[in-house]
């Protein structure tokens, strides 16, 4: 009998993410949705990177996409998680997105994502599903923010 195989990397890509979308808001210090060059330095090093300035200031020219010297979540976000693979999670993700966020809840539990992904004809597991929303929940609920699942999923576009 074949093995489903594991999605605990693809968990770990989106706890990736997750925390780069905390350190954002972290650094954000007036809530508007923008950093500047100084703190994306501060950001990148409370997630271990030491960058020099002149680091900060290429990543800011790379990724400033309307060139307005600050960066918004979306444009750190790309920039930050182009590299990251979430492979099948991130494509059920996607798909699952519009069917939770037309529910009208702001949370979504590992059981409310398993539910969507039957709904939707997807093979995943609950306890895969646990692991999926367990990877973004920052205060540890069992739930995260519709919020947040939307940058996520709008990061991996």
């Amino acid at each position: 009998m074949a093995q489903q195989p594991s999605l605990s990397a693809e968990t770990d890509s989106l706890s990736h993410i997750f925390s780069l979308i905390e350190a954002f808001r972290a650094f954000d210090a007036d809530n508007d949705g923008l950093i500047s060059a100084a703190e994306v330095g501060g950001i990148m090093g409370s997630l271990g990177y030491n960058l020099s300035e002149q680091d900060v200031n290429v990543m800011m020219e790379e990724g400033d996409v309307d060139r307005d010297g600050l960066l918004s979540m979306g444009e750190f976000l790309e920039m930050s998680a182009r590299s990251v693979e979430v492979g099948e999670v991130g494509r059920y993700l996607k798909v699952a997105f519009e069917a939770l966020n037309a529910d009208g809840d702001d949370l979504v539990s590992g059981e409310e994502l398993y539910e969507v992904f039957v709904n939707l004809g997807l093979d995943v597991s609950l306890e895969d599903c646990m692991a999926i929303v367990a990877s973004m929940d920052g205060d540890g609920d069992g739930a995260v923010f519709l919020e947040d699942l939307k940058l996520i999923v709008n990061s991996l576009d």
